[in-house]
C-alpha cells in the first residue's frame, strides 16, 4: 500500500522514553504509518539516521522501538558506504521513511553525494510517506533554523524543497527559533514558514498543508507569512492524536 498522493509528515516529535526500553515510538510515528494505508501485514519503516552520522546506538534504540510497536524497521546507513546495494529499490520497498534529528546541514550534503535526495523525491511521488523529526523535518522544506554550524542558531537553505516554505522546529523549547524565523521571513529568505512546537506535526498532501496534529497537550503549530515587509504569525490548534 502507498499513500493516495504525495505525503509528508514534518514533526518536532515522534519519540518518548520507554519504561523497559530507552525509546518508544509515540503517536506521530504511528500516524505516519496510518497515513501510508498499510494493512494486513506489518508496516515497513525505513529509518534514515544520516543527521547523527548513522550512530549505532541510535539505530539500536529505534530498532527496539520498532519491535515494540510491531513494525519491521530497516536502517539505511550511508557511513562508511550505503548499507544496501539498491538504495532506490530499498526506499521504494517501504511504507514510511522516517528521518531522525541531528545536523540537517550534514544530512543534506551527504544525501546529495549519494543521490538520495532524488531517490526520496521519486519515492514521494510514488506514495511512500516521508516523515521525520527536527532535521528530519527541515530537510523536506527550502530550509529553516539550525544549530548544525554551532551553538548559535543560523539559517540553513538548500533543503530538498519538496515543500516550498521555511520550517521552524522546536518552536516552544528553543527560545532562539521564533525570532530567527521571523527575521528570515521579514527579510524575504522565506516568503512563508511553517513551525511546530515539540510534539506537533504538520501533514502535507502534495505541497498543501492540510492539518496540524499533536501527540502532546497544549501545543501548537504556526504559519509565519511576510506582509508589508514584516513577519506575521498565525497560530494553528492541532488535532490531538490518540496514544499508541
Amino acid at each position: 500500500m502507498t499513500a493516495p498522493e504525495p505525503t509528508i509528515l514534518a514533526t518536532s516529535g515522534g519519540h518518548r522514553p520507554g519504561t523497559r526500553t530507552r525509546v518508544l515510538f509515540d503517536s506521530l510515528v504511528h500516524h505516519a504509518v496510518d497515513l501510508s494505508g498499510v494493512h494486513g501485514r506489518r508496516p515497513r519503516i525505513l529509518h534514515v539516521g544520516t543527521a547523527v552520522g548513522d550512530a549505532e546506538h541510535v539505530t539500536a534504540r529505534v530498532s527496539e522501538a520498532a519491535r515494540v510497536a510491531g513494525f519491521d524497521l530497516t536502517p539505511l546507513s550511508l557511513f562508511p558506504m550505503p548499507s544496501v546495494e539498491d538504495v532506490e529499490g530499498t526506499v521504494l520497498g517501504h511504507d514510511v521513511v522516517w528521518v531522525g534529528g541531528g545536523s540537517v546541514a550534514n544530512l543534506l550534503a551527504v544525501w546529495r553525494v549519494h543521490g538520495l535526495d532524488e531517490v526520496l523525491r521519486r519515492a514521494w511521488h510514488a506514495g511512500v510517506v516521508l516523515a521525520g523529526v527536527s532535521a528530519g523535518s527541515i530537510c523536506w522544506f527550502e530550509g529553516g533554523t539550525t544549530d548544525s554550524f554551532g551553538p548559535e542558531l543560523r539559517p540553513v537553505t538548500g533543503g530538498l524543497g519538496l515543500l516550498p516554505y521555511g520550517n521552524g522546529v522546536h518552536y516552544d523549547s528553543d527560545a532562539g527559533r521564533r525570532p530567527l524565523i521571523h527575521r528570515l521571513v521579514a527579510d524575504g529568505v522565506f516568503t512563508e514558514a511553517h513551525c511546530t512546537d515539540d510534539g506537533v506535526g504538520l501533514l502535507y498532501r502534495g505541497t498543501r498543508l492540510v492539518e496540524a496534529v499533536a501527540e502532546l497537550p497544549d501545543k501548537a503549530a504556526y504559519v509565519v507569512r511576510r506582509e508589508d515587509g514584516r513577519a506575521v504569525e498565525e497560530r494553528l490548534v492541532p488535532r490531538r492524536l490518540p496514544s499508541p
